[in-house]
């Protein structure tokens, strides 16, 4: 613990905790600051003036980043006949029906996106308790319940992200590794805000974006200067 700690301390110098940086800026210090043995992902974190124990005030949706996320993405998908030939030939990793159901069950399956075609969700609708509780259960709104398999399939593998609030209406996503180049990760970032922006709820309230943070897996985190950031 002593040695992790040395490391944060080191990581932190130079970094101001009460100023609020540009977005490039702290790109740039985020990366800097990523000296583990691995290849950290960068994460993003937004605080929203929403309360989503009210559903009108619920932010949820899907985006694909421009730059992937640089995380190989394991995909499992309920379909049959020729919409399972579809999957696996668009490269998903796990694809069947009762039998990828039983898999489930048993805790034989590891996957990181559950996609479904519409008429396999009774099927899927008994793994709720498995699936839920792990943000995997397929939803029409988010396109994970769709007869364009291959397509969502294609969309998951190339970088597309879920984002969802939480309880303390916090948005958390990884938006790409250290590795990345700065205008990488920048163009992630702003396709994210992009992105929250335009699902902001009608029952929203008052100021949308309250606070940001960006921050690599084990670095430090970076305040953001929310009104650059939304501009």
């Amino acid at each position: 613990m002593a040695k992790k700690g040395k490391r944060l301390r080191s990581a932190a110098e130079g970094l101001d905790r009460n100023q609020h940086y540009d977005l490039a800026d702290a790109v740039k210090m985020v990366k800097e600051r990523a000296t583990a043995k691995f290849d950290e992902t960068v994460e993003m974190a937004v605080c929203l003036g929403v309360d989503p124990r009210h559903a009108d005030q619920m932010v949820r949706g899907m985006i694909a980043l421009p730059n992937g996320t640089g995380k190989t993405v394991r995909v499992a998908v309920f379909a049959k006949d020729a919409k399972a030939e579809e999957a696996t030939g668009a490269g998903a990793d796990l694809v069947g029906a009762e039998d990828l159901a039983e898999k489930i069950q048993k805790g034989e399956a590891d996957f990181d996106r559950c996609i479904a075609t519409p008429d396999m969700m009774p099927v899927v609708g008994r793994l709720g308790k498995i699936l839920g509780p792990r943000g995997l259960m397929p939803n029409p709104k988010l396109g994970t319940v769709t007869p364009n398999v291959a397509e969502a399939v294609k969309a998951a593998k190339g970088g597309q992200i879920e984002f969802r609030v939480e309880k303390a209406g916090i948005i958390h996503a990884g938006i790409g590794k250290a590795s990345f180049t700065e205008a990488q990760i920048l163009e992630n970032a702003q396709a994210l805000v992009n992105a929250l922006s335009k699902a902001k709820p009608s029952g929203a309230k008052g100021s949308y974006f309250l606070r940001a943070t960006l921050s690599s897996s084990q670095g430090p985190g970076v305040k953001l200067n929310i009104s650059n950031l939304v501009a």
